[in-house]
């Protein structure tokens, strides 16, 4: 390979990595197009601040792509070999997240889902920083997804409590 197509090379390997991360992260949804929905949760008790269902699947789409692209930051910082505890705190995290939609909606378990997302919001809170550490601006892109991380674990654990 010629001096002139090795930043090409390189530029391509990053651009797919990039890709390859989002898609893992967009994958995690997929967790939720395997839960048959059976009007289990339309029948539960809400609370008045419960948001509409149409705000899921936009919020998810963008922090995924966030969570997605923070990983591909952390990569770059020297791949798996140098980034192995961050990179594991991330699949350790994103395969919480990927269980708590079969926990909660397929198998109506609200209060071990409730214990699925609260070792999600340390072990993702342990991510963030190992990210801020590395790369800030990987651990930035995952401060919304905390919160929001946060929020769904106030949710779960109110509707455990109405139910």
């Amino acid at each position: 390979m010629s001096d002139t197509t090795k930043p090409a090379a390189i530029n391509l390997r990053q651009g797919l990595a990039l890709v390859g991360w989002c898609a893992l992260c967009l994958a995690t949804a997929g967790t939720g197009f395997v839960v048959s929905v059976d009007g289990w949760y339309a029948g539960l008790n809400k609370p008045v601040w419960n948001p509409p269902a149409w705000l899921f699947g936009p919020v998810w789409t963008v922090l995924y792509l966030m969570m997605g692209t923070a990983a591909w930051l952390v990569w770059r910082e020297g791949g798996w070999k140098s980034r192995r505890w961050s990179l594991g705190l991330f699949l350790l995290q994103l395969f919480l997240n990927a269980i708590w939609t079969p926990v909660f909606f397929a198998m109506h378990q609200i209060g071990m889902a409730l214990v699925d997302i609260t070792l999600l919001w340390l072990v993702l809170d342990a991510t963030l920083i190992a990210f801020w550490k590395v790369n800030r601006l990987a651990g930035f892109l995952l401060v919304p997804y905390l919160v929001w991380v946060s929020f769904a674990a106030f949710l779960n654990f109110t509707l455990w409590q109405m139910n």
